[in-house]
C-alpha cells in the first residue's frame, strides 16, 4: 500500500472514531455517493469487475442507513425512508446488472436531496445530543 492510501485509510478511520452520530451518517452518505461515482466511472471504462465491486459497497452503505433508522422516534418518515433506501438498493443492483449510468445517476440524485437535508438539521441534532 503506498502512503497516499495509508494516509486515507487513517484520515477515514479517524474521521469516524471522532464522529458524532449525525456527522457518522453525512460520512455515510458521503461514502455511497462516492462509491456511485466511482462505479460510474468504472463502468464507463468497461471495468465491470471494479463497477460490480464499488455498486456492492453503495449498497452496503445504504443497508448500514437503513440500520440507523429509529422507528420510534423517527415514525412515519423512519418508514419512508426505509421504502426509499430499498428502491435505491434495487435501483443499483439493476444498475450493476444492466449497465445503466442513468439508475446510477438516480440514485446519486436521490442521495444528494436526503443528504442536503441532513446536513440543513446538523444544529438541532447536536442540540438534541448534548440536552440528552
Amino acid at each position: 500500500m503506498n502512503g497516499l492510501q495509508q494516509y486515507q485509510r487513517v484520515n477515514a478511520q479517524t474521521s469516524i472514531t471522532d464522529a458524532d452520530p449525525h456527522k457518522l451518517i453525512q460520512l455515510l452518505y458521503n461514502g455511497a455517493l462516492e462509491r456511485i461515482n466511482m462505479a460510474k466511472a468504472r463502468m464507463q471504462a468497461k471495468d465491470y469487475a471494479g463497477k460490480g465491486k464499488l455498486i456492492s459497497k453503495a449498497m452496503e452503505i445504504i443497508a448500514g442507513l437503513r440500520g440507523f433508522l429509529d422507528f420510534e422516534k423517527g415514525g412515519d418518515l423512519s418508514a419512508r425512508l426505509e421504502s426509499l433506501y430499498e428502491y435505491m438498493e434495487r435501483a443499483l443492483f439493476e444498475a450493476n446488472l444492466r449497465n445503466d449510468p442513468a439508475k446510477l445517476d438516480e440514485v446519486a440524485f436521490l442521495l444528494r436531496q436526503i443528504k442536503e437535508g441532513w446536513d440543513g438539521i446538523r444544529e438541532e441534532a447536536i442540540g438534541q445530543q448534548q440536552a440528552v
